[in-house]
């Protein structure tokens, strides 16, 4: 299993960055461009909430692909949880956390995810998902940034 710790801050209320990061509309705006990604089940549109299910498509590796996540906990304004309970990997959870210092938001991002397929997949995580993933996660945030700051 692979664990990836992110943060950016943002000049921003918390709340704002909070809504931002829940908003489904937002999410797709801020991800790669080339995963032409959507949301084709559960919540489609406006902010996930505790219990809520999204089902985004998008394209990975060249692969059309699923991936179906549960909130399994949320507070608002400090975090919320997803997991995935149908998709690509093994196991997946993303914990989003938000600290307000000096009126800016600090956004920390926990990404843990296993690769299927036994010893295979933990070459497969070590090798590119790893670095894969963080990127994705890294961009997003940056353009989630961006939005946020110019609110």
């Amino acid at each position: 299993m692979i664990t990836l710790k992110t943060e950016v801050v943002i000049n921003a209320p918390i709340e704002v960055c909070f809504d931002l990061a829940r908003n489904i509309d937002i999410h797709t705006q801020t991800v790669w461009r080339h995963t032409k990604e959507r949301a084709v089940d559960g919540i489609q549109s406006g902010m996930i909430n505790m219990g809520d299910t999204v089902t985004f498509e998008a394209t990975h590796f060249l692969i059309r692909q699923r991936l179906t996540s549960r909130v399994i906990a949320f507070e608002r304004p400090y975090g919320f949880v997803d997991q995935m309970i149908s998709g690509a990997f093994k196991s997946m959870k993303h914990t989003h956390e938000f600290n307000e210092q000096d009126g800016k938001t600090c956004v920390i991002d926990t990404l843990q995810f296993e690769a299927p397929f036994g010893l295979i997949g933990i070459i497969v995580e070590r090798l590119i998902l790893r670095t894969y993933m963080r990127k994705f996660i890294v961009h997003r945030n940056e353009e989630l940034k961006k939005i946020a700051e110019r609110l």
